[in-house]
């Protein structure tokens, strides 16, 4: 039996760090896209996806992300992943998702890359 979904909320600077735990699919694919559409909304658009308690991610989990890279990066922001798990990273780097997203090993390395990428004025 799967784990419950969760996503949980925190920030860093400016930055927008997004924890999903558990299984990341159909079914739980709505709830993730509600809290980027919460943090965009907020005017939140340097987001961290951090993955490391993410035990699985479906074609619906990878479809949210997505379909929210194009608007973050017209608002001068980026959605960056880090912390996955193996058999997660696979799956992203198996349908080409590392030649979109910046995929990094974890937490400090993403903030890094961040403060390596300034906000660009829109």
């Amino acid at each position: 039996m799967p784990k419950p979904f969760s996503v949980r909320k925190a920030t860093e600077g400016d930055l927008s760090i997004l924890s999903p735990e558990g299984y990341l699919d159909a079914h739980t694919a709505p709830e993730f896209e509600r809290t980027i559409q919460e943090e965009i909304a907020g005017g939140r658009c340097r987001i961290v996806a951090d993955c490391q308690k993410l035990d699985y991610i479906s074609s619906a989990g990878l479809g949210v992300f997505m379909g929210f890279i194009e608007e973050i990066r017209d608002q001068g922001g980026d959605i960056k992943i880090c912390g996955l798990a193996p058999k997660v990273r696979q799956v992203f780097e198996l349908l080409g998702f590392d030649a979109v997203f910046d995929l990094v090993e974890d937490l400090p390395a993403v903030v890094r890359k961040f403060a390596e990428s300034p906000t660009k004025e829109v």
